[in-house]
């Protein structure tokens, strides 16, 4: 029967490029060449010249794929016969005796079929030689001229299906390649994070033991304490021990986008939506999809984009500035501030609503002063990561008087300050003698970092925990009130928060009320 070769290349043609997956591809094709000559199966071998081997791409059958077959390395003949077909690639060879062929042995041994014939298209694209398609034929002798003919109308198609086949294996091994040092960096980020936590079994017990019960779940976690207590740091602890934690982690700095630009930064926006989108933008929201996203500074949010915020978190979608279509996010979100939203809440800077979706989990970082047993190893941690990136390669000795006066100073800038108190005392202390004792003293400004502190300060006890840090707090507020809890100049005020907050706290801390209280 009289075959038309150019429907026949069309319908072929068709099914090599039905599928991305080239398995499928080479099924349908098998099928479709089924009905034009004898074919049993069919096989694509990559062809690799510098350790003279061939792989197995794909092989399918009537029923569909096979498991690939094992790489073959080629004796020296069959490497010479291979040079010698890709030299005059053009034709299609038939192969009626496998046994009898360098090459096809090889794949007469892995079948154990003792009775097929083969047509072998050598695939060759931008004079890249690549290897192989194979149509077998469990029958002896089948193939003829015609056949051969047939199978070379299709030698571009399987060209262009196998340079694509080969590159798209290639960004699946690079992107498992990505995965897995991705899933590497997360790992050493966490523990990172968590061994930045210096005073988690100490000062910053009771804060680490809350992070252990939310970092497991998908509330909002909100971050309170001073600027330089470390935020961030246990922000960081959060979503690296949490189920998203191969997930992104984009944080935000509230505080440090120009107002005009918040929408466009949280939500992003369409090309031309404004003079200067020259193209489309994915906001921060649409980056953390699937992971976390901290909002650092959360109070410095302008209303209204505090109103856009407050309607992602209900309807879990945002709309990009231009755009027409909600977009649906999964983003577990983290905030923090230093300042007091109940107080900005009183005064209309900070939305009610937001607060209540935000607060549902907060944590408070007690300050450095709050927590001075901690003093020690964080001295002692900066100095050796400071000297390291100094190259500091001898630590200067450190007396313990100086650790005795640094854990009585008040600390205003907290974690961060000693961080940077620790770098300005390496900088000076270069060029000085060996051995020479680190002077700390002269370190904080023109008196050192101790003048306004009284010379008997007492030293807090190393034992001292979180609640009984604030039970002394409040007892010392309460004593400047002389018991006083509600109104102008009462502990509440004081401490910046609500009158019933602190009686609930009182309580719990077995601090007594009234007049008299200590």
């Amino acid at each position: 029967m009289q075959v038309d070769e150019n429907d026949f290349f069309r319908q072929a043609t068709l099914h090599i490029c039905s599928s991305l997956n080239i398995e499928k591809a080479m099924q349908r094709c098998l099928l479709f060449i089924e009905t034009h000559m004898p074919v049993s199966w069919m096989s694509l071998y990559i062809y690799e010249d510098d350790t003279g081997t061939i792989s197995n791409l794909a092989t399918v059958s009537r029923r569909g794929s096979v498991p690939p077959l094992p790489s073959i390395a080629l004796p020296k003949a069959a490497i010479a016969q291979i040079e010698d077909e890709f030299a005059k690639w053009q034709d299609v060879k038939i192969v009626s005796s496998p046994e009898h062929d360098a090459v096809s042995h090889a794949v007469y041994e892995q079948t154990g079929k003792a009775d097929i014939s083969l047509l072998v298209m050598r695939l060759v694209i931008e004079n890249k030689r690549l290897g192989a398609l194979t149509v077998i034929a469990e029958q002896k002798d089948c193939y003829h001229k015609a056949h051969a003919e047939l199978i070379g109308l299709l030698r571009k198609p399987f060209d262009i299906a196998v340079s694509n086949a080969i590159r798209y294996m290639e960004m699946v091994k690079y992107k498992d390649m990505l995965d897995a040092e991705n899933r590497a960096l997360n790992r050493e980020l966490f523990h990172r994070s968590t061994d930045d936590i210096m005073g988690a079994d100490t000062g910053l017990k009771g804060v680490m033991e809350m992070v252990r019960q939310v970092a497991p779940l998908n509330s909002p976690a909100m971050l309170l304490g001073e600027t330089g207590v470390g935020k961030e740091v246990i922000a960081n602890v959060i979503h690296y021990s949490s189920p998203r934690q191969n997930g992104p982690f984009i944080k935000v700095n509230c505080g440090a986008i120009p107002e005009t630009l918040f929408d466009s930064e949280l939500f992003g926006h369409e090309k031309g939506a404004f003079t200067g989108a020259a193209s489309l933008k994915r906001g921060y929201f649409e980056r953390a999809h699937g992971g976390s996203l901290f909002l650092d500074e959360i109070g410095e949010l302008p209303l209204q984009a505090q109103v856009r915020l407050l309607r992602v978190l209900q309807n879990k979608e945002i709309n990009r500035v231009g755009g027409t279509r909600p977009i649906p996010v999964d983003v577990r979100i983290i905030t923090a501030t230093h300042q007091n939203l109940e107080t900005m809440i009183k005064t209309r800077q900070f939305r009610e609503d937001l607060w209540f979706r935000l607060n549902i989990f907060p944590i408070t970082i007690p300050p450095l002063r709050h927590r001075k047993e901690d003093i020690p190893t964080l001295f002692h941690h900066f100095l050796q990561k400071k000297a390291k990136d100094l190259r500091i390669h001898t630590l200067p000795p450190v007396h313990a008087a100086d650790i005795q006066r640094l854990q009585a100073y008040q600390w205003p800038g907290n974690v961060r300050e000693l961080e940077n108190l620790v770098e300005r005392t390496l900088i000076r202390s270069q060029g000085r003698q060996a051995n020479a004792t680190l002077n700390i003293e002269t370190l904080g400004g023109v008196d050192g970092p101790y003048a306004d502190q009284p010379a008997d300060q007492p030293i807090a006890p190393a034992s001292l925990s979180l609640n009984q840090a604030m039970a002394e707090h409040i007892k010392q507020v309460l004593n400047m009130t002389q018991g006083k809890i509600y109104g102008p100049g009462g502990a509440a005020e004081l401490l910046e928060i609500n009158p019933n907050t602190l009686r609930s706290r009182m309580k719990k801390l077995d601090i007594p009320f009234g007049r008299t209280a200590p």
